[in-house]
């Protein structure tokens, strides 16, 4: 991974290759940042820097042996952990070297991955990834070994949030005084859900999201997408490139979705003054229930965003707003149902909704109570 492949970044690019220069490298390093910024391309591009035999001011070369090897992830100084499930009669031996051929697979493919994007991979839509206490015996393994033929052995963590507190707890020694020549580098999102004794022993580096020229610029290059519709999608998803590719990905089911969402809006309003319309709300449940996981949380992600685009119709700020042709027809007359006293309640019940879903939450439940609260949120115009 160059440093030149990674979308945007440059301040953070050129602190870290700094940082090297000047022979200042921290043996324990956190990449915090959210998801779709880019900190495990970054995390994989720092340490391929780090040991490039002919690295220049800028970039690894991308041809010395060392490069080479971390081009295919398979350097033997270079290790990964990451989330794992426990499943069947290895459940208490699940160790990221199980799962090492299919995350190599997956990163080469898809460095930006995101975790519920891995959890598909392992093929789990139930359980939970994690870290376990085996694997805190296979990190202080591989770290007590010398440097097979790199300057420094590598140990990157990825989603090191997701760490069993037992297994966090084994690795603080080790991470307060690793080996010579041994670097730990952790990526996270959340630094709430990790342990403060590892937070104090990781030099904090925190990732922005990606900035939106940079990102339109990388969907037109890509050929994903023409200059506009790049823009509007580095704007809509805020600087996360996965979910970018998502609603790319997903523009062919914004028909449905739409209407989806017209007749959600219309019904929870009507409620309020037609007893039939709640068997419509109940119908409509029904139907978006029995749409897939992966789609009811492409659905509510699409909500979110015709409930904040309306609240900028609302606020007279076209400019900032970006809907196409049929959504901005239906917007022209409901934009006066989304306003101050309601925005936010609406957003965080769409938001508690995708919540529990990606948790595998009862969909019928979890449909029909949002529904049931937009009801009451629709109930004062404003």
């Amino acid at each position: 991974m160059l440093f030149s492949e990674i979308i945007g970044q440059e301040g953070l690019k050129e602190r870290l290759i700094r940082e090297v220069r000047e022979n200042r490298i921290s043996h324990a390093r956190l990449f915090l940042g959210p998801e779709g910024a880019g900190s495990l391309p970054l995390a994989i591009a720092y340490a391929q820097y780090v040991n490039c035999g002919n690295r220049s001011e800028t970039d690894p070369c991308g041809k010395c042996l060392s490069c080479i090897k971390y081009n295919k992830l398979m350097h033997p100084d270079l290790h990964f952990v990451f989330p794992v499930i426990k499943s069947g009669d290895a459940a208490k031996e699940a160790v990221s070297d199980m799962f090492i051929k299919e995350w190599r697979a997956e990163i080469i493919k898809n460095p930006y991955i995101t975790y519920n994007q891995w959890r598909n991979v392992l093929g789990t839509d139930n359980k939970q990834g994690s870290m376990f206490v085996e694997e805190s015996r296979e990190i202080i393994r591989k770290i007590g070994f010398k440097a097979y033929e790199a300057e420094y052995k590598v140990m990157i963590i990825w989603m090191a949030e997701r760490m069993h507190e037992k297994t966090a707890n084994k690795l603080l020694k080790i991470l307060e005084e690793p080996p010579e020549k041994t670097l730990f580098l952790l990526i996270a999102e959340s630094s709430d859900l990790m342990l403060p004794t590892i937070l104090s022993r990781t030099q904090l580096t925190h990732v922005p999201k990606i900035d939106s020229q940079s990102l339109a610029d990388h969907l037109v290059k890509s050929n994903l997408c023409g200059e506009q519709q790049a823009a509007d999608m580095a704007h809509i998803s805020n600087g996360n490139l996965a979910q970018a590719l998502a609603i790319l990905q997903s523009s062919k089911d914004e028909v449905l979705f739409l209407d989806l969402f017209i007749r959600m809006m219309r019904t929870c309003w009507s409620v309020w003054r037609n007893k039939q319309a709640m068997l419509e709300l109940l119908a409509w449940c029904d139907e978006v229930t029995s749409l897939n996981r992966e789609n009811q949380k492409a659905y509510l992600m699409y909500c979110l965003r015709m409930v904040r685009e309306n609240f900028i119709q609302n606020r007279r700020q076209p400019q900032l707003s970006f809907l196409n042709e049929k959504e901005h027809e239906f917007s022209q007359k409901f934009n006066a149902f989304i306003h101050p006293d309601n925005v936010f309640r609406l957003t965080e019940e769409l938001n508690r909704a995708y919540r529990h879903i990606d948790a595998n939450g009862n969909k019928n439940i979890v449909f029909l109570d949002m529904a049931c609260k937009i009801v009451v949120l629709l109930k004062n115009q404003g």
